[in-house]
C-alpha cells in the first residue's frame, strides 16, 4: 500500500478480544488500529473523529444489534467498510448481514495473518467471506433459485396451470384483476417464460405445483 496506513476500528464487547487484535493489527506496517468500541452505539459515535477505513465487528453486542449498526453504517457512512469477525456462521446471522451490505464476513478460527490479508483485500475493493460463511451464502442462493416465486406467486401460478383466467384468479384469491395481472407477470418473469401455457408446464415439470 502507498499513502496513510488503513485506519480499523475494532468494535467487540470482549476486551481481550479487542487487544489481541489490537497487538497484532498494530503491528502491521500498513494499518493501524484508530479506535476501539465495546458496543454498537459507542462505535456509532466514534466513526466521526476516529474516520476509519473498515470497522471490524462483533455480530453479538450489548444494545444494538450488530446488524442494526451495519443498517445505520450504510445510511450515515456508506463509505466505511465493515468486516464481521464474529462466531456464528448460521443463516440467521450471515443472511442478514450480508444484505446489510457487509464487505466480510470471518469467523474468529482466522488465522492472524488471514485476517490483515482480508482486511487488505477489502480496503482494495474485494469481498472477504469465511468459506463456511460462502458456503452457507451459496446455500441460501440455490434455495432461492429452486423455487424463485413467493408464497402469493406460488397461488396465483397454481390457478394459472388450471387454466383459470385472470378474471376467475382474482375471484379465488379475492384480489383486484390488476393485482392477479402483476402477480402473473411476475411469475412469467421469474419462470424466464413467455406465456401463461410454458409457466404452467415449467411448474407442473419443476414439481412447483401438482398436475391437476
Amino acid at each position: 500500500m502507498t499513502g496513510e496506513p488503513l485506519r480499523l476500528l475494532l468494535v467487540d464487547d470482549h476486551e481481550m478480544v479487542r487487544a489481541g487484535l489490537r497487538t497484532f493489527l498494530d503491528l502491521q506496517d500498513d494499518m493501524v488500529v484508530a479506535g476501539e468500541a465495546s458496543s454498537a452505539e459507542q462505535a456509532l459515535a466514534l466513526i466521526p473523529s476516529v474516520r476509519p477505513d473498515i470497522v471490524v465487528m462483533d455480530l453479538q453486542l450489548p444494545g444494538m444489534s450488530g446488524i442494526e449498526a451495519l443498517k445505520r453504517l450504510q445510511v450515515s457512512h456508506p463509505r466505511v467498510k465493515v468486516v464481521v469477525l464474529t462466531s456464528f456462521a448460521g443463516q440467521d446471522s450471515v443472511l442478514p448481514a450480508v444484505r446489510a451490505g457487509v464487505a466480510g464476513y470471518l469467523l474468529k478460527d482466522i488465522g492472524p495473518a488471514e485476517l490483515a490479508d482480508a482486511l487488505r483485500a477489502v480496503h482494495a475493493g474485494g469481498a472477504q467471506l469465511h468459506p463456511q460463511v460462502a458456503a452457507t451464502v451459496l446455500q441460501s442462493v440455490a434455495e432461492t433459485a429452486r423455487d424463485p416465486l413467493t408464497p402469493r406467486e406460488h397461488e396465483v401460478l397454481r390457478l394459472v396451470a388450471r387454466g383459470l383466467s385472470n378474471r376467475l384468479i382474482a375471484r379465488e384469491l379475492a384480489l383486484s384483476e390488476k393485482t392477479v395481472k402483476a402477480h402473473v407477470s411476475a411469475v412469467l418473469a421469474k419462470l424466464g417464460v413467455a406465456d401463461r401455457t410454458q409457466a404452467a408446464l415449467y411448474a407442473v415439470r419443476s414439481g412447483l405445483v401438482s398436475p391437476e
